[in-house]
C-alpha cells in the first residue's frame, strides 16, 4: 500500500500523572523539549503544544479531548507524543485513537521511537495500549498489596499527619516515619493546651495561625477543618486504621505525640461523647481476617458470665463487623479458632531433628546451585555479548543501505529485546540465589517451631505467626480458611513425609539417634523428590519480596524499631 504523503501539522502532546506508575516517565518539561527537538530534526510542523498532569487510566481528560477535537476538525493531522501510553491507558480512549488513525483523520503518530501510520498494523498498536492497560491494573493490585503489608508491620501507608515525616533515604518500599522537626513541638503544644481545657478549638486554630506560623508541609496557612482533623485523628497516641473507614486497626510503630488517656481527654473537650468508646481489650487477631460472606472485617469482643457461686468468666468472640451490609455470620470462640490454626500449624510441623538435617541439606543444594549459577552466568554473557554484536552488525548494514528502515526496524526491536532479557538475567542471577536459600531456610525454621510459640508465646507472637500463615484470611462458618503461603505448600507435604517416618520408629528405639534418623532421611526417596519439588518452587519465587515467616518469629525490638525500619508485623490490634 502506497503511503500518504507526509502530514506536516502536529500537536504535540505531553502528558505525565503524579502517581507511582509514571515515576519513570519524563517530566513534561523534559517531553516537550525532546519532542521539540525530534520535530526539528526530522521537518515537522508542529500547530499546537498541549499538556496535562493527569491520569490515563480513566476518561475525562479535558487536554486530551480538545487535542482530538481540533484533529477532527482538520487543525492538525499528526500526533507528536512521546510513548504510545502517554494518549491512553484505557481502552475507549485507546479505541478512539486507533479508529481515527485507520480513517486518516490521523495521518501520523510519531513518538520518540516509533512511527505509526493508518495502513501499519493495527494490531501491534492495539497490543501496546492493552499492555499498557494491563499494567496499570497490575499495578493498582501489586501498590494495594504492599500498602496493606506496610500497615501490618506498623506503618502508616500514605503521608502521616501533621507533625510526622516519611523518611526518603530507605530502600523504596521500606520508608518509615519519623518525627517532624520543624512541627512535632507546635503539633504538641496545641495538644496540650487543648488538654488545659482553657481553650477551644477555634482559639487554637487563630493562634496556630496568626502567633506560631503553623503551616501545613505546603506551607499553607491551617485551615479549621486542619485542626479538628489534627485533635481527632488516633494516629496521634499511636494506632490508626488502614484501609480508611474499614474497620482495620493497627498499632503504629511510630512515637507517639500523646498517650491514649489524652486522646479520650480531648476528645470529651470537643463533645464527641456520642462516639464509640474505645475498650482497653487486647486482642491477638483483629485486622488480620475479612469474613467470608460479605467481606467486612472480623472484629472482637469481651463477654463476661457471672455465676451464681461467685465465678466470674470471661470469654472472647471474633465476628463480622456487619457495617451497612446484611450478613447472617456468628460468632466463634477464640478457642476454638486457636485449635483451627494449631491445626493448620500440625499439617506443617517438623521435628526438630529435620530441622538439623535439614540445615544440612540445604547447604549441599546451596553448593550446587552455585555451581549452576556460574554455568548460567556464562551462558547468559554470551547470550548477551552476541546481542551486543547483532545490533552493531544491523546498524552496520543499514548505514551502509544493506537493509531497509523497516527490516532494520524489525532487527532492531528483536535484538533489543534480547539484550534487555540477558542484562535482566546477568543482574538478577547472584541475588537470586541468596533469596531462594534465605527464604528456604526461614521456612526450616518457621514449621519446626511455629507451632510451640504460637500455643506458648504471647498474644503479639500468634498474631505474627497466624498473619505468616498467608494471605486472604477468610472466616465463615465458624471456620477460618487459610490460603498457605505458596512456598509453605511445600513445606506440608515434606512434612507428612517427616511424619511418617518418625511414626514407623520402633517404639522402643531411642528417637534421640539423630544417626539413625539422619539416615532414614537420607534414604527415603519420597522425601528427597519433595525437597527438591520444594527447591523448585523456591527458586521460582526468589524474584518476589521475602514472605512474611521470614521475620515472623523475631522479637521485635522496640528501641532499635525507629533508627533500623520497620518490624516485620504489626502490634496486636486493639478492639474498638
Amino acid at each position: 500500500m502506497k503511503r500518504a504523503s507526509k502530514p506536516n501539522r502536529y500537536i504535540l502532546y505531553a502528558r505525565k500523572s503524579t502517581e507511582s506508575d509514571d515515576r519513570q516517565v519524563l517530566s513534561i518539561e523534559s517531553q516537550i523539549n525532546e519532542l521539540k527537538a525530534l520535530a526539528a530534526r526530522d521537518g515537522l510542523e508542529i500547530v499546537a503544544v498541549l499538556q496535562e498532569s493527569r491520569s490515563a487510566k480513566g476518561l475525562g481528560r479535558p487536554v486530551f479531548a480538545e487535542m482530538h477535537e481540533r484533529i477532527t476538525r482538520g487543525q492538525a493531522n499528526g500526533i507528536l507524543c512521546w510513548k504510545l501510553d502517554r494518549l491512553a491507558r484505557n481502552f475507549i480512549d485507546g479505541g478512539s485513537v486507533i479508529d481515527a488513525l485507520q480513517r486518516g483523520v490521523i495521518a501520523h503518530i510519531r513518538t520518540f521511537e516509533r512511527n505509526y501510520y493508518p495502513e501499519d498494523n493495527v494490531l501491534l498498536m492495539a497490543i501496546e495500549l492493552g499492555m499498557a492497560n494491563q499494567y496499570s491494573r497490575d499495578l493498582a493490585v501489586n501498590v494495594s498489596r504492599g500498602l496493606r503489608t506496610k500497615a501490618q508491620m506498623g506503618w502508616y501507608p500514605v503521608q502521616p499527619p501533621l507533625g510526622y515525616l516519611n523518611t526518603r533515604t530507605n530502600q523504596k518500599g521500606s520508608n518509615t516515619i519519623l518525627n517532624d522537626p520543624d512541627r512535632f513541638g507546635m503539633v504538641r503544644k496545641l495538644w496540650d493546651m487543648m488538654l488545659t481545657g482553657a481553650y477551644t478549638a477555634t482559639d487554637l486554630w487563630r493562634a496556630a495561625n496568626n502567633q506560631w506560623g503553623l503551616t501545613t508541609r505546603r506551607g499553607a496557612k491551617m485551615s479549621r477543618s486542619n485542626i479538628y482533623a489534627l485533635f481527632t485523628n488516633p494516629f496521634y497516641y499511636g494506632e490508626f486504621e488502614w484501609p480508611r473507614r474499614s474497620g482495620n486497626r493497627f498499632n503504629g510503630a511510630h512515637e507517639p505525640m500523646i498517650t491514649r488517656e489524652e486522646y479520650d481527654k480531648v476528645q470529651f473537650l470537643l463533645g464527641r461523647k456520642g462516639c464509640p468508646r474505645p475498650k482497653n481489650h487486647v486482642f491477638a487477631f483483629v485486622g488480620t481476617m475479612r469474613c467470608g460472606e460479605c467481606g467486612m472485617a472480623i472484629t472482637a469482643e469481651e463477654k463476661t458470665k457471672n455465676q451464681q457461686n461467685g465465678n466470674v468468666h470471661r470469654y472472647t468472640y471474633y465476628h463480622c463487623t456487619k457495617k451497612g451490609v446484611p450478613c447472617t455470620q456468628g460468632s466463634i470462640r477464640d478457642s476454638k479458632l486457636m485449635d483451627q490454626i494449631t491445626k493448620c500449624l500440625n499439617s506443617i510441623n517438623m521435628p526438630e531433628e529435620f530441622h538439623e538435617w535439614g540445615m544440612k541439606w540445604l547447604e549441599r543444594e546451596n553448593t550446587r546451585e552455585v555451581d549452576i549459577r556460574e554455568t548460567a552466568r556464562s551462558a547468559q554473557q554470551k547470550a548477551y555479548d552476541e546481542a551486543v554484536r547483532m545490533l552493531d552488525r544491523y546498524g552496520d548494514m543499514r548505514a551502509r543501505e544493506e537493509l531497509s528502515e523497516e527490516e532494520y526496524r524489525e532487527k532492531k526491536t528483536q535484538w533489543l529485546k534480547e539484550k534487555g532479557r540477558c542484562f535482566s538475567l546477568l543482574n538478577d542471577t547472584d541475588g537470586r540465589v541468596t533469596r531462594w536459600a534465605n527464604n528456604m531456610e526461614s521456612a526450616f525454621d518457621f514449621v519446626t517451631r511455629a507451632k510451640e510459640e504460637f500455643e506458648n508465646g504471647t498474644l503479639e507472637k500468634r498474631r505474627r505467626i497466624f498473619l505468616a500463615l498467608g494471605s486472604n484470611l477468610t472466616l465463615k462458618d465458624k471456620t477460618v480458611s487459610i490460603d498457605l503461603e505458596k512456598t509453605l505448600l511445600p513445606m506440608k507435604t515434606v512434612a507428612g513425609a517427616v511424619q511418617a517416618i518418625h511414626a514407623s520408629l520402633e517404639p522402643q528405639k531411642d528417637r534421640r539417634d539423630i544417626a539413625e534418623i539422619e539416615r532414614l532421611y537420607d534414604e527415603s526417596p519420597l522425601l528427597s523428590a519433595l525437597l527438591h519439588d520444594a527447591r523448585n518452587i523456591f527458586v521460582e519465587a526468589a524474584v518476589e519480596p521475602a514472605p512474611l515467616y521470614c521475620t515472623a518469629l523475631k522479637p521485635i525490638d522496640r528501641a532499635s524499631m525507629a533508627q533500623n525500619g520497620p518490624c516485620p508485623l504489626t502490634e496486636v490490634g486493639r478492639h474498638f
